[in-house]
């Protein structure tokens, strides 16, 4: 049963929950926006009926806002406040959440909750590992596995806890020194076999037991041209129009779709609860079949981007159909179109950022295709604060005319700034498609 007027809060004040509060104010239905976050971001005030902010990660704090703005509706942005338990006592509060429970949302953040999941159920696409709390048995593991190796720190990094042999890691001694310093500053890890093949991202939709998929996006994470350079949250992203992506094929999305369904049903079986919220697995394609590199109990950030401007259907049916389990009822639909999203970051990005400096974004001529991310405003200024500052998306008929829009936006917003131009390009796409032509043969 759907609220006439629903008051929704929103909860975070990144790019991401400038897309979610932009898509929930495209309905065409009555409502109110309300949002909590820790941060000012003018793009997300601009959109809401009422904007405080506030520490996202205390559960008292969020729901006392929640009830004085007699919320129908919450939707969880970001992953800390997941693992803080918020989304536990707004359900508490009678408060229905789209985001999981802090022991569903151990799906994110814990490595070591996931990788046993998937063997405890015999779920497919989960590669070779074992769970540390200490070196006891690291050099041994890592003989094990040869040279095809990653060490991924147990919790929430920021998407830069995971070191890949070959890319980070050099050598079993370079892994070591690493494992040394997780133990050190007293975190537990996993290592487990580094897949080969090309990576991409498959959202769902759920309300504990339907799941509705997304088309399937690709992340860039690597923070400069040709995918060199240090690990970041994500410098941009592409879909397709087909809703496939142009390195991989049918059975690579049904097999990745089944494995979010079967992670769904595991989840309930161990903890009793239903996922109600957004699932996001991290595939990679490999010569065979579909890895699962990692889950995520939130919407990514680009990819977000990509699948809210393509997004047919009201985003308030979807988000009510996920509080009351109605999910089943409705059909979710995406426009047959291409998108590509490019971010502008900081110069320094991401070891040693700018910070503090004016971003000038007035010349975007298409606003309604912004995200602001890390970003305050002092006066009349926007600033920047030293993450990923603001996302611009281009959608087509075309990757190639998408990522010329997203290119043509990104270019219009200036501040000592850089960007990936290759994200979405043909050039870069080719070598993902020859890579998997090659893996395949």
């Amino acid at each position: 049963m759907t609220n006439p007027s629903p008051i929704l809060l929103l909860i975070g004040s990144g790019a991401r929950e400038h897309a979610i509060a932009r898509a929930i104010t495209n309905s065409d239905r009555p409502h109110k926006l309300v949002t909590f976050g820790s941060s000012r971001n003018p793009g997300i005030e601009l959109l809401s009926d009422s904007n405080t902010k506030g520490d996202i990660n205390d559960p008292a704090e969020v729901s006392a806002f929640a009830i004085s703005e007699k919320a129908t509706l919450a939707i969880v942005g970001p992953e800390a406040p997941l693992e803080a338990g918020v989304a536990d006592k707004l359900w508490e509060h009678g408060i229905p959440v789209v985001g999981p429970i802090r022991s569903l949302a151990m799906l994110e953040t814990s490595k070591q909750f996931t990788r046993n999941l998937m063997a405890d159920y015999n779920i497919p696409g989960c590669p070779s590992f074992r769970y540390f709390t200490n070196l006891f048995g690291v050099a041994e593991f890592l003989e094990a596995m040869g040279e095809n190796y990653v060490v991924k720190a147990d919790g929430l990094m920021g998407g830069k806890g995971v070191k890949v042999s070959g890319d980070h890691l050099h050598s079993h001694t370079e892994a070591i020194e690493y494992c040394t310093e997780l133990s050190a500053a007293e975190s537990s890890f996993v290592i487990e076999e580094k897949c080969i093949g090309e990576e991409f991202s498959l959202f769902s939709f759920c309300d504990g037991k339907t799941l509705k998929h997304m088309p399937p996006v690709q992340d860039h994470k690597r923070a400069y041209v040709n995918d060199e350079g240090p690990n970041t949250g994500g410098m941009g992203s592409y879909s397709d129009a087909n809703h496939s992506l142009p390195f991989i094929n049918q059975t690579d999305i049904e097999q990745a779709q089944e494995i979010n369904q079967l992670v769904v049903e595991a989840l309930k079986k161990k903890t009793g609860e239903g996922y109600k919220g957004i699932l996001y697995g991290g595939y990679m394609a490999t010569a065979g079949d579909v890895k699962v590199i990692e889950f995520n109990a939130r919407f990514g950030d680009p990819e977000v981007m990509n699948l809210l401007a393509l997004l047919e259907t009201d985003i308030l049916d979807i988000f009510e159909a996920i509080g009351n389990e109605t999910l089943h009822e409705i059909e979710v639909t995406f426009k047959p179109k291409a998108s590509v999203c490019k971010y502008v970051v900081p110069e320094g990005y991401p070891d040693n950022p700018k910070k503090g400096f004016a971003v000038d974004i007035t010349q975007v001529k298409k606003p309604d295709q912004l995200f602001l991310g890390a970003v305050d405003q002092k006066d009349d200024q926007l600033i920047a604060t030293g993450s990923r500052t603001a996302a611009a998306v281009g959608v087509a008929d075309t990757i190639e005319a998408a990522e010329q829009e997203a290119e043509h936006l990104v270019n219009q917003i200036t501040g000592d700034l850089f960007h990936r131009p290759d994200v979405g390009t043909y050039g870069l796409i080719t070598k993902r498609i020859e890579h998997m032509k090659a893996l395949r043969r």
